[in-house]
């Protein structure tokens, strides 16, 4: 398969374990199983994207570092988007994040 759909794939994947990690870790922030799933794969796609076009090194990296950096890149994206929505539903509840 090309780079190109192997990229995505890896950040989606690595969003959604890196949003269901954020949410086991601040119960407060925790959307539920499908919530931080769901949440944490936008945010990888998007942060691990927004990352590959911030660090162009990440496109030409040898086969490993390459899957290296676009799971850790998405992976840490999705669990700030899944934070960040937690507190967004928080808000809205009128609850206050602790």
């Amino acid at each position: 398969m090309s780079a190109t759909l192997i990229n995505p794939i890896i950040q989606l994947i690595a969003g959604a374990v890196g949003g269901n990690a954020a949410g086991a870790a601040i119960k407060n922030l925790d959307l539920g199983t499908l919530g931080n799933t769901i949440a944490g794969a936008l945010g990888g796609a998007g942060g691990g994207t927004l990352l590959t076009a911030l660090l162009p090194i990440l496109q030409g990296a040898a086969g490993g570092g390459q899957l290296l950096g676009q799971a850790v890149g998405g992976g840490v994206a999705g669990a700030i988007v899944t934070g960040i929505v937690g507190v967004i539903k928080n808000a809205m509840a009128g609850q206050t994040a602790r």
